[in-house]
C-alpha cells in the first residue's frame, strides 16, 4: 500500500536538508525497514518549499508503533529547526488523498524470491517481476548428511535457513511469488505429507551395489534416451536401493515428489509433479511418447506420483501459518518449480531460432543443443535427452565441469602468457577427474612434465582442459552455429578467447547475468517475461597464434582414450 503526505521546510535550508538527507542515519534506515517501510521518497516544490513524501509499506502500518521509537523521536528533533513540526517535533504531515493512478505494470518492489539449490551452493534471490532485476541474493553452503542410514540431502537445514532468509527479504520487498530450481536426481519418499526416508544424496555410491540387478530391470536407452550412470545418478536406481535395502520403510511411501516439487509442498501443501526433473536421466521417463516408464509400470509406481502441474503453474499460495511467521502476502503464490539446467534454458526457448546451444555451467556443465538430431545421441558419452519447460526432449551432453575445474586448477589466475606455455610444451589433461562425463570410465590423467608448473600455469591447463571438453561436447551433439554461455565459465574471459580461437564461424555470446538458473525461474511465471531482456555480449577477442590452439586440439584428441 502506498502513503503519501505534504510537509513543509522553512525558506533557506533547501540544501541543509538535502545534507541531512544523504547522511541518513544508519540506525533510522534499519529501523524503517525494520518496520516495513520501502521505496521511501520525498520531492521539494521549489517555489512553496513543501516537501511531498511517499513510501510503501503494508495496509495497517504501524505509524503509532514507530512514533515511539527513541530514534525516530531523535531524528525529528534534529530535523525540528528547519520545518514546522507538532509539538512533540514530529513533522506536519498532512495526508494526500489518491485522484488518479497509472500503473499497468505492478509496483517495482514486486518481485519473485527464487530458491536455487545447486550441488555445491543455496541461493535466495529476489527478482522484479516486471522486468527480471536481481535485486538481492544470498546463499550458503550446500552441505550432504552423513549420520544417518546413507548420506542424505540437508533438507532440513535448508528449510530452516531459507525461511530465516526469506522473513528478511520480506521486510524489505513485495514478495508476490515463490519459486523453486534444483539440481536433478534428487526425490523425496513422502508418507502422509512428511518424509518417509531421508531425501538420498545422488552421488551415494552404494547404489552401485544393486548395480547388476538394476541394469535387468531397467528400460533400454531408446526409450529413455537416459544413459546408466553410476552411484544414484539414474533416479530409480535410487527407489530400487531404497526398496530392496529399507523394504519396510518404503513400502510405506504413498508420494514421490522430485526435488523442486518437496519444496512446493513444503510452501504450499500441494504435492505435484513436473516433467523437466522426471525427464532428467531418471529412467522412469520416455521422453518421446511424454510419458513414464516401463519400469515405473512394472514396478507399480504410477499411483506414487502426484498429479502433473506444468512447469511454472501456479500450485497455490503460501500456507497460511507460513505467510503470517514469515512477513509473506496473504496471496504470494507459489510455483510449480525446474531442474537448474532445464532453467537456464527458458530465456532462450521462445527467442532464439534453432539451431543453437546453451552451456549451462556451475558443479555440471550441462550443454543443450537445441535443435540437434536425436541420432547423435550416444549413451556410452554420457549423453541424453532432457526434457525442456515445455516438455519437449533436448538433447544434451554433460560433464562434471565445475568440480573437474576445482581438482586442476591453481590459486592464481592465469593469462594468455601461461597458456602458451602449456600448449609449447605439449602439457595435456586428459578426462576424467570427476564423476559422470562422455569418459567416465576413465581415470584422469596429466600427460607431459608438469612438476615445475607454477599456480598460474596449472589455472592455464585447467582453462584449456574446459575449453577443450566444451568443444568435444558441441561436436558431438553435432552444433555449428550460436553458442551461448550461463553460468560460472561466462565469466571466465581466457576460456571464452579460448572457445571462440577453437571455433571461429560460430557466433559465441557470454550472459551478462551471473545466475542464470534463478532468472531462468522467476521468467516462468512472470506475466510480464516478454519484456525481459536478456543481456548477452558477443565474444570478439581470439588467440593471436590460432594455428597452435588447433595443433594442440589434435594432439589432444589423439591421446584420449576413447572417443
Amino acid at each position: 500500500m502506498k502513503y503519501v503526505s505534504v510537509m513543509q521546510l522553512y525558506p533557506g535550508f533547501e540544501t541543509e536538508y538535502q545534507k541531512r538527507h544523504d547522511e541518513l542515519w544508519p540506525d533510522l534506515s534499519a529501523l524503517l525497514t525494520q518496520f516495513g517501510i520501502a521505496n521511501y521518497s520525498i520531492y521539494l516544490h521549489p517555489q512553496t518549499q513543501q516537501l511531498f513524501a511517499s513510501f510503501e509499506a503494508e495496509p495497517g502500518f504501524d505509524a503509532e508503533g514507530l512514533a515511539q521509537q527513541p530514534v525516530m523521536k531523535k531524528w525529528w528533533d534534529y530535523m525540528a529547526d528547519i520545518m514546522e513540526t507538532e509539538a512533540n517535533n514530529a513533522p506536519v504531515a498532512t495526508p494526500l488523498k489518491s485522484v488518479f493512478e497509472f500503473d499497468p505494470l505492478p509496483t517495482l518492489s514486486d518481485v519473485c524470491a527464487v530458491l536455487d539449490i545447486g550441488k555445491t551452493n543455496v541461493k535466495l534471490s529476489a527478482i522484479r517481476l516486471v522486468n527480471g532485476t536481481i535485486l538481492t541474493t544470498v546463499k550458503t553452503e550446500n552441505k550432504v548428511l552423513t549420520d544417518g542410514p546413507y548420506p542424505a540431502a540437508n533438507s532440513e537445514g535448508i528449510w530452516q535457513w531459507f525461511q530465516q532468509e526469506l522473513k528478511k527479504m520480506a521486510r524489505t520487498f513485495a514478495i508476490k511469488q515463490i519459486s523453486i530450481t534444483t539440481h536433478g536426481a534428487t526425490i523425496a519418499c513422502m508418507k502422509d505429507g512428511e518424509l518417509a526416508l531421508p531425501i538420498m544424496d545422488y552421488e551415494f555410491t552404494g547404489v552401485d551395489n544393486i548395480r547388476e540387478i538394476y541394469q535387468t530391470e531397467r528400460p533400454d536407452f531408446s526409450e529413455t534416451f537416459s544413459p546408466s550412470l553410476p552411484a544414484g545418478l539414474n533416479l530409480a536406481a535410487q527407489l530400487c536401493w531404497l526398496e530392496k535395502k529399507h523394504s519396510d520403510a518404503f513400502l510405506d511411501v504413498d508420494q514421490f515428489l522430485l526435488y523442486p516439487q518437496y519444496w512446493g509442498y513444503l510452501l504450499s501443501g500441494v504435492m505435484a509433479s513436473e516433467v523437466t526433473s522426471l525427464g532428467c536421466h531418471t529412467d522412469l521417463w520416455n521422453p518421446q511418447k511424454s510419458e513414464f516408464s516401463s519400469l515405473v509400470k512394472k514396478k507399480n509406481w504410477l499411483s506414487r506420483f502426484p498429479k502433473f502441474y506444468a512447469t511454472g503453474a501456479v500450485l497455490g499460495t503460501v500456507r497460511k501459518e507460513l505467510a503470517e511467521s514469515l512477513g509473506l502476502p496473504n496471496d504470494c503464490q507459489v510455483i510449480n518449480g525446474i531442474h537448474d539446467s532445464n532453467a537456464s534454458l527458458v530465456p532462450y526457448l521462445n527467442k532464439e531460432e534453432p539451431p543453437f546451444t546453451v552451456v549451462s555451467s556451475g558443479t555440471w556443465t550441462i550443454i543443450a543443443g537445441i535443435g540437434s538430431p536425436a541420432s547423435c545421441l550416444d549413451a556410452d558419452k554420457d549423453m541424453l535427452a532432457n526434457v525442456n519447460a515445455l516438455g519437449k526432449p533436448t538433447y544434451s551432453i554433460r560433464f562434471m565441469g565445475g568440480r573437474e575445474w576445482d581438482a586442476l586448477k591453481g590459486e592464481q589466475p592465469a593469462s594468455k602468457t601461461d597458456l602458451n606455455k602449456i600448449i609449447q610444451k605439449n602439457i595435456f589433461a586428459l578426462p576424467g577427474f570427476a564423476q559422470g562425463g562422455p569418459f567416465q570410465h576413465v581415470e584422469g590423467k596429466i600427460v607431459g612434465t608438469t612438476e615445475a608448473l607454477s599456480e598460474c600455469e596449472k589455472t592455464a591447463l585447467a582453462t584449456l582442459y574446459l575449453a577443450l571438453m566444451i568443444d568435444y561436447s558441441l561436436s558431438q551433439l553435432q552444433q555449428n552455429q550460436t553458442i551461448f554461455i550461463e553460468g560460472a565459465f561466462a565469466r571466465n574471459e581466457l576460456l571464452l578467447t579460448l572457445l571462440h580461437t577453437l571455433r571461429p564461424e560460430q557466433s559465441l555470446y557470454r550472459s551478462d547475468d551471473a545466475t542464470g538458473t534463478t532468472s531462468g525461474t522467476a521468467m516462468l511465471s512472470s506475466p510480464w517475461r516478454e519484456q525481459w531482456i536478456s543481456a548477452h555480449t558477443a565474444i570478439q577477442s581470439q588467440l593471436p597464434d590460432a594455428a597452435a590452439l588447433q595443433h594442440y586440439r589434435t594432439q589432444w584428441l589423439d591421446l584420449l582414450p576413447d572417443r
